[in-house]
């Protein structure tokens, strides 16, 4: 072949290649965590230094421990178990240590977990000797046939699966002894003042809980809480029920809710974001509008969600003055927030 023609054969060739489009860098698939520590009547002025100081550190020592287990490649599920673990050993909220008294003055704890990627749920209620509930919850999904199991019988299912079990009495602490005095004396005035109004309202909340999406595209969500001060009957919320308190699904998004539990339980909350992420493509942050302000609000309810999509897009949304909460994104960038206007 002549040396000119293929001189110029190779000028062309060389001159398609560099206005070929170049492929595209493969892009890492987001991580990121949310959790609240329950929401409510939670105002500046009702506040002390030390107070606020103390629920934000303990906000931050959870959700940095999530997220150091997602940012080393660990999984959604082990990032909201551990997180929750923290709250939980905290006196600070209610879950776990710390938790509210019942009318009998006895401790009753409830948990739920979901894992989106298979849509396998498990949750555990009414109990009273297992130290770390959300554990409870991820051994009934992932060795029993069920997905709920409550009192005695999750108990001795949670001792089998070598979970750690404490004395009630491990979860007693003077300031719950005290709440639950000050809501029984405030049943017997026919008429409380505003400051007991508000006192009592407070009593309904305090559920943590944790969403996280993995490296590998999986979400996760958990709930953990005491329920309600004096609350009676055997009284079980939303936390532990699939779809109310907890729900995830890797095609939409992983949700954990906090509030007055028998709103969220009717207004099917959690599962209630996703279907109208999916159904009707919506946002997680227009999902999560809709259902509080709208549905739960207009039915007398208030309380608030947290939640996290599969592109790491993140709701934080509440009808109360404040929820505890805290978010850390694929950067590594944390937030940390309590009041409604922050």
């Amino acid at each position: 072949m002549n040396f000119s023609i293929l001189s110029s054969l190779l000028s062309f060739f060389l001159l398609i290649s560099c206005t070929l489009p170049k492929p595209k860098e493969p892009v890492a698939q987001p991580i990121g965590i949310i959790i609240h520590g329950g929401a409510g009547t939670i105002l500046r002025e009702n506040m002390t230094a030390e107070k606020e100081a103390a629920y934000r550190a303990a906000l931050e020592e959870a959700i940095q421990v999530g997220y150091h287990i997602l940012k080393n490649g660990g999984s959604s599920q082990e990032a909201v178990e551990k997180t929750i673990h923290v709250m939980e050993n905290s006196p600070l909220f209610n879950a776990g240590k710390g938790a509210v008294l019942t009318a009998e003055e006895t401790i009753e704890l409830d948990a739920s977990f979901m894992n989106g990627a298979t849509l396998d749920a498990g949750a555990i209620a009414g109990v009273k000797t297992i130290k770390n509930p959300i554990s409870a919850a991820i051994e009934v999904m992932e060795n029993s046939p069920h997905v709920m199991l409550s009192g005695k019988g999750a108990e001795e299912f949670a001792a089998a699966q070598g979970l750690e079990i404490v004395e009630p009495q491990y979860f007693f602490t003077a300031r719950r002894i005290n709440s639950l005095q000050r809501v029984k004396e405030a049943e017997g005035q026919t008429q409380a003042s505003a400051q007991e109004r508000l006192f009592l309202d407070q009593q309904r909340y305090g559920t943590v809980g944790c969403a996280a999406l993995d490296a590998n595209g999986n979400l996760a969500a958990g709930t953990s809480t005491g329920g309600m001060t004096n609350k009676k009957w055997n009284r079980i919320g939303d936390a532990p029920i699939i779809g109310a308190g907890t729900y995830a699904n890797n095609a939409t998004c992983a949700i954990s809710a906090t509030g007055w539990g028998e709103f969220f339980i009717r207004s099917v909350v959690a599962h209630d974001i996703s279907a109208l992420m999916e159904y009707k493509g919506l946002t997680i942050q227009e999902a999560a509008k809709v259902v509080i302000h709208e549905k739960v609000a207009q039915l007398g309810g208030d309380g608030g969600v947290v939640g996290i999509d599969n592109q790491g897009n993140i709701a934080m949304e509440m009808n109360t003055p404040g929820m505890y909460r805290a978010h850390i994104d694929n950067e590594g960038k944390l937030t940390v927030k309590i009041y409604k206007d922050e």
